[in-house]
């Protein structure tokens, strides 16, 4: 049986002008790296589209770098600013 990683969860945030299949396409995107969306925020705020995302990459078959070009490419193709960031950085930074 092959041991099973540990889970490691990473803050995906997305802001952009709102259009059709921004959802979509992050999730096909996190299906085929096999990383696992735990948690999903959305909101439209006067067509500006913002989104967090918890993810588990602990079984994906991309590494972090790998997934951050990854969404680089859907950022590029689609018109909006996506980044990913361990969730200890992202709390870290985020601290009050």
């Amino acid at each position: 049986m092959a041991e099973q990683k540990a889970s490691r969860i990473c803050i995906v945030t997305v802001t952009g002008q709102d259009r059709v299949g921004i959802v979509a396409k992050l999730a096909a995107t996190m299906a085929q790296a096999n990383a696992n969306i735990v948690d999903i925020n959305q909101k439209i705020m006067e067509n500006y589209f913002v989104m967090t995302m918890a993810v588990d990459i602990g079984q994906a078959v991309l590494d972090m770098g790998q997934l951050k070009k990854k969404l680089d490419q859907v950022g590029r193709q689609m018109g909006l600013q996506i980044m990913i960031q361990d969730e200890n950085l992202f709390k870290a930074m985020h601290r009050v």
